[in-house]
């Protein structure tokens, strides 16, 4: 079974479905479900949700710092709504399980190098160093306003 696994994974899990709502039905077949690669699945999907709230939540971030390191830039609205948009997919994602998980100060070096050097020519404002958010106010706040006129 690890070599269908390994060559159609559609067709693998379409077959382990079959397998396993046989033996629900309590229907046991002469095929045992592939177990070793049912338990690695079910535990990807988790660590796949994972690590789409992070980056959802890191990339708002970068679109805060961008925000706060050009104010006068004309991206502005551009940046804060997409900021918007991450913060709430990435709320729409999260499950409580992940809070233990999630590390905001990761969250916010890993925004921090994704910043460019300069916009139109313009180098950024310093940036803060450190995060003051808190992982219930990175989910449900906006996007920070800009002094820009």
């Amino acid at each position: 079974m690890g070599q269908l696994y390994d060559a159609d994974i559609l067709e693998w899990s379409e077959h382990q479905v079959r397998l396993l709502r046989q033996r629900l039905e309590g229907k046991p077949g002469s095929e045992a479900p592939d177990w070793p690669n049912i338990i690695e699945e079910i535990e990807s999907v988790g660590r796949g949700q994972l690590s789409a709230v992070k980056t959802l939540l890191s990339q708002a971030l970068a679109y805060d710092l961008k925000c706060q390191a050009w104010p006068q830039a004309p991206n502005i609205p551009h940046w804060q709504a997409e900021a918007r948009g991450l913060r709430g997919d990435a709320a729409e994602a999260y499950t409580p399980s992940m809070r233990q998980r999630i590390d905001v100060a990761d969250l916010y070096r890993r925004a921090l190098a994704r910043l460019p050097d300069t916009i139109d020519g313009q180098a950024p404002l310093p940036p803060l160093t450190t995060c003051d958010l808190t992982l219930d106010n990175l989910l449900r706040q906006p996007a920070p306003e800009s002094s820009a006129p």
